[in-house]
């Protein structure tokens, strides 16, 4: 079945597209984080929402936003966190003002790990959009995210 098998409704056909262009893009991502940095996609995703927090009041995330940024359960999240800490690539230390809370920074390791692996990121991700838009049935999703501005 694909996309556009018109047994499936406009709204299924849709979401089909687009779950397909997501698997596109996030497999090839994933073989050249992989191949050249050693990280997966989901790694790679927790380091740089973790890299982008900053100190002070509210700069911090709790590790809910983390899941929700990194599309993870909260489970799945703190056994990234754990994995990713016992390679030296985050540090974990209890919040200065509030005992029961902790905090989770990437270190200097998986900054600079981070900064190397950015570039082959975006290259992967231009890759897979630029074959993907050669497809029909994602074209016009490839030119959707292309053009999407998030509110910063």
């Amino acid at each position: 079945m694909t996309a556009t098998d018109p047994a499936l409704t406009a709204l299924a056909q849709g979401w089909c597209a687009l779950s397909l262009l997501h698997g596109k893009i996030e497999a090839h991502v994933e073989r050249a984080l992989q191949a050249k940095h050693g990280l997966s996609v989901r790694e790679y995703s927790l380091l740089d929402v973790l890299n982008r927090q900053h100190d002070g009041e509210g700069g911090h995330l709790q590790m809910k936003q983390v899941a929700d940024a990194v599309v993870l359960s909260q489970s799945a999240t703190t056994r990234l966190v754990t994995r990713l800490e016992e390679r030296g690539l985050l540090a974990r230390y209890l919040c200065p003002t509030d005992r029961r809370g902790i905090y989770t920074d990437v270190s200097e390791t998986g900054a600079a790990l981070l900064a190397e692996a950015r570039p082959t990121n975006d290259t992967a991700l231009r890759e897979a959009l630029d074959e993907a838009a050669l497809n029909p049935e994602l074209a016009p999703l490839v030119n959707a995210v292309e053009t999407l501005r998030v509110a910063a």
